[in-house]
C-alpha cells in the first residue's frame, strides 16, 4: 500500500532509539500517522515541527498497518514559534484536530481552512477572528453547526443576542424572555454587527467550548485538550493587560 499527499504536521513523538512517530493532517487521507526512520537525526529534527507543511509518501504492507513516512518540507511556518500567542493557538488547533477528527477520515473543508489559519497565525492582524471562525467550522463538521440566521422562538432575524445551549440556535432579546439567564451570549462579531475585540473573542470561545465539551463527553467520554484552555488563558491575560 502506498500513497502521496500534502499536509501539516500536527504531532511528533519519539519512537524507539532513532525513529519518530509522525502525525500529519492531509488533504486526501485525513489525519494519518506513520513512522519516520531516523527522525531524531539533527538533519531531520528541525523539519519535524508541528505546523510545518510537508509532502509525504506513506507506505505499508497492508492498509491497516501503521506504515512509514518519507517526507519533504514545503513550508516551515517558523514565524509561529517566535510568537507565544500564535504558538498557543497552533497547539490548540492541532490538539482539537487530534481530539475530534477520526483517524484517516477525509475532511477537506477543515483541511483547507486549517491551512489558511496556519499561514495567517501571528502574521495577519485578523488571525484571531479567523481562529474563532475555524472553531465554528469544526463544530459544523462534527454535526453541531450553529444556526445564527434567525431567532429560534420568534423566527425574526433581528436583535439576536443569545444562543441556545441545547440547540445551538440564535435567540433574540424578545424571544429569550425569562429564559435569558440560561442562554449563552451571542458575540455580535459573528453576525458582522460589531468590531472584533478580545472580549467578544473570549465570549465566542466560551460558546464553542460549551458545544465541544458536549461532543467530547457524549462521543468519547474524554475531557477537552488542556492546550485549548492554555490558549484561552493567554488571551485573557492580554485582555487584563489592556485594561490596566
Amino acid at each position: 500500500m502506498e500513497w502521496q499527499d500534502h499536509g501539516t504536521i500536527i504531532s511528533t513523538r519519539k519512537m524507539g532509539e532513532t525513529s519518530v512517530l509522525l502525525e500529519v493532517f492531509t488533504r486526501d487521507h485525513g489525519r494519518h500517522s506513520g513512522v519516520v526512520r531516523g527522525g531524531v537525526s539533527r538533519k531531520m529534527t528541525p523539519h519535524l515541527q508541528a505546523g510545518t507543511l510537508v509532502s509525504v509518501k506513506w507506505k505499508a504492507r497492508l492498509e491497516g498497518h501503521l506504515g512509514s513516512f518519507v517526507f519533504e518540507p514545503i513550508k516551515s511556518r517558523s514565524h509561529i514559534l517566535s510568537d507565544s500567542l500564535a504558538l498557543a493557538a497552533l497547539n490548540s488547533t492541532t490538539s482539537l484536530l487530534r481530539h475530534f477528527l477520526p483517524e484517516r477520515e477525509v475532511s477537506r473543508d477543515i483541511y483547507h481552512q486549517s491551512e489558511v489559519l496556519f499561514d495567517q497565525m501571528g502574521a495577519d492582524p485578523s488571525w484571531l477572528m479567523k481562529y474563532l471562525n475555524w472553531e465554528f467550522l469544526l463544530l459544523q463538521e462534527l454535526g453541531y453547526g450553529l444556526d445564527l440566521s434567525s431567532c429560534a422562538v420568534t423566527g425574526s432575524p433581528d436583535d439576536l443576542i443569545y444562543i441556545s445551549p441545547k440547540t445551538g440556535r440564535a435567540v433574540s432579546r424578545h424571544g429569550a424572555g425569562e429564559w435569558a439567564e440560561r442562554l449563552l451570549p451571542l458575540p455580535q462579531c459573528l453576525l458582522g454587527q460589531s468590531s472584533f475585540n478580545v472580549e467578544e473573542f473570549l465570549s465566542g470561545l466560551r460558546v464553542c467550548g460549551h458545544f465541544f465539551s458536549k461532543i467530547s463527553e457524549e462521543v468519547s467520554g474524554r475531557e477537552m485538550p488542556l492546550s485549548r484552555q492554555r490558549f484561552i488563558d493567554r488571551v485573557a491575560r492580554i485582555e487584563r493587560a489592556t485594561l490596566t
